[in-house]
C-alpha cells in the first residue's frame, strides 16, 4: 500500500535522472512496496527499446497513469506485490527474454535492464 502522490511529488519524481529513478525503484521494492505496470485487454503492456521487448514499471500508481494515453489508453494500472515480483515475475521475465523499463518518464525511457540485473540490485545492501 503507497500514498497517494501530488502533481508536484509526481513532477519531482519524473525530473530524476534515470539512474536516479532506478535507485528510487529499488529502495521501494526493498521496503516491500509494490511495482506498478500496465494492463490491457491483451494483457501486460510491453514496450519496445532498441528492438527489445521491454515490461515497463513504475514505484506507483500515478506514475504508471501518466503513460494512459494515445495507444495505450485502454489500459489500467496494475500492482505487482514485491514478494511475488521478485519470486515470480522476475525468473519469469528473465526466462521469457523480456527486459525491464525501469521507471520510463514522458521524456525518457529510463534504465533498461535484464531481469537478472534487477534481481542482483534488490539482494545488494
Amino acid at each position: 500500500m503507497t500514498n497517494s502522490l501530488s502533481p508536484e511529488e509526481l513532477q519531482d519524481l519524473q525530473a530524476l535522472s534515470p539512474a536516479e529513478r532506478y535507485d528510487y525503484l529499488i529502495e521501494l521494492i526493498q521496503a516491500g512496496q509494490s511495482v506498478w505496470s500496465l494492463r490491457s485487454e491483451q494483457g501486460t503492456v510491453l514496450m519496445s527499446s532498441d528492438g527489445q521487448d521491454c515490461l515497463p514499471i513504475w514505484p506507483h500508481t500515478e506514475c504508471a497513469q501518466a503513460w494512459i494515453n494515445g495507444d495505450w489508453a485502454d489500459c489500467t494500472p496494475i500492482a505487482i506485490d514485491a514478494a511475488a515480483w521478485e519470486q515470480r515475475w522476475l525468473p519469469g521475465l528473465q526466462a521469457d527474454g523480456i527486459e525491464l523499463a525501469v521507471f520510463p518518464s514522458q521524456d525518457d525511457e529510463g534504465v533498461v535492464v535484464e531481469p537478472d540485473d534487477m534481481a542482483a540490485s534488490l539482494s545488494a545492501e
